[in-house]
């Protein structure tokens, strides 16, 4: 089989046949559903528990219906996708694992933390770029009540959040891919690497993560001879108010102009003026309904045409922070452009 990737400099690979987005779909709780982005997504729940018995079974059930109905969406039936990458925060990836077992697709299971969707799509449009798969789907998930049981302490206890504290999103979404012949295209990847500045707080995940989306953006613009105007919008997911600012104020200081087209999906899925989220949303399912909603339907209604999103994870784990690690962060990227060359730029 003939790999048509191109390889850019050390971390970024450029598509030569462009994989296609065909469809996507969205799952989202209560706060998300109040949230300005609300319009943007398809299901959206009354409850935490979504008629289940527990809040992690609920999770898996909102990763299972977004893959559903992106693939029915799709024009397909789960018999027509190859592969599925899928990823959630829990142990074991237990939200994707038994969706999968459902969904009754071949399935590999991801954990990049908060980078998860990106990361899923990366290999699904690498493997069919390669010819390994037709068609894949990616998707992820986090839930509210399942992270904070998981991650902090339960609801119950009704603890004290910092300012800098996250609110991880309820959702849940999916992206199926296949080689064909309309927008929005995959047209590059850049791949991360785990970067660690010695935060230890694990309430300042946006401090933790901000370093490596920095050195993720250097790359991709190192990498394919572009810059931040390159892109009508370049998106991080999620650092929040606290490491967007990080953001910002690092990539200024090292002669990028940020300010004019850039956000964090954990800024925008959430109104601070009348939701109480403190820095601002987190977890898989933020930047996975983001992309999967507001910036898929942008780029279908060509309001947006090249767009460059990230994903960003804080790779701790409840082990890690009570044994005084630090949190490393990883930072994913994709271009989407609704041209197969990759827009204002070309392929190259």
């Amino acid at each position: 089989v003939k790999f048509m990737a191109v390889r850019l400099g050390k971390q970024t690979i450029a598509l030569e046949a462009p994989v296609s987005i065909v469809n996507t779909a969205t799952v989202v709780g209560t706060k998300e559903s109040e949230g300005p982005l609300a319009p943007y997504f398809d299901v959206h729940l009354n409850d935490a528990e979504w008629n289940e018995e527990t809040w992690e079974k609920s999770e898996s059930k909102m990763q299972r219906e977004a893959a559903k109905l992106a693939i029915r969406k799709a024009g397909m039936e789960p018999g027509n996708i190859d592969c599925a990458f899928a990823g959630d925060l829990l142990n074991q990836c237990i939200s994707s694992g038994f969706s999968a077992r459902e969904l009754e697709i071949p399935y590999y299971g991801l954990y990049g933390a908060c980078s998860t969707m990106i990361e899923g799509l990366s290999l699904g449009a690498i493997s069919i770029d390669g010819g390994g798969f037709d068609r894949t789907i990616a998707v992820a998930s986090s839930h509210f009540c399942t992270a904070e049981r998981q991650y902090r302490t339960p609801l119950e206890y009704g603890g004290q959040r910092t300012p800098t504290a996250q609110w991880t999103v309820t959702g849940a979404g999916a992206a199926v891919l296949e080689k064909r012949q309309f927008p929005p295209y995959i047209t590059h990847i850049t791949t991360g690497k785990v970067i660690d500045f010695g935060v230890t707080d694990p309430n300042n995940m946006g401090g933790a993560m901000a370093p490596a989306a920095i050195d993720t953006l250097k790359a991709h613009f190192r990498d394919t001879k572009r810059s931040p105007k390159n892109y009508d919008l370049i998106l991080t997911g999620d650092l929040g108010k606290v490491g967007r600012e990080i953001v910002i104020d690092m990539m200024t200081a090292g002669g990028f102009d940020m300010e004019q087209n850039y956000n964090d999906t954990g800024c925008m899925i959430y109104d601070f003026e009348t939701q109480d989220v403190h820095a601002g949303g987190s977890g898989c399912g933020c930047v996975a309904v983001t992309l999967c909603g507001y910036v898929f339907e942008m780029m279908k209604k060509g309001e947006l045409n090249d767009v460059l999103i990230l994903g960003t994870g804080a790779l701790l784990s409840p082990t890690s922070s009570l044994q005084g690690e630090s949190v490393p962060g990883i930072a994913h990227a994709i271009s989407l452009s609704t041209t197969p060359g990759g827009g204002k730029n070309g392929l190259y």
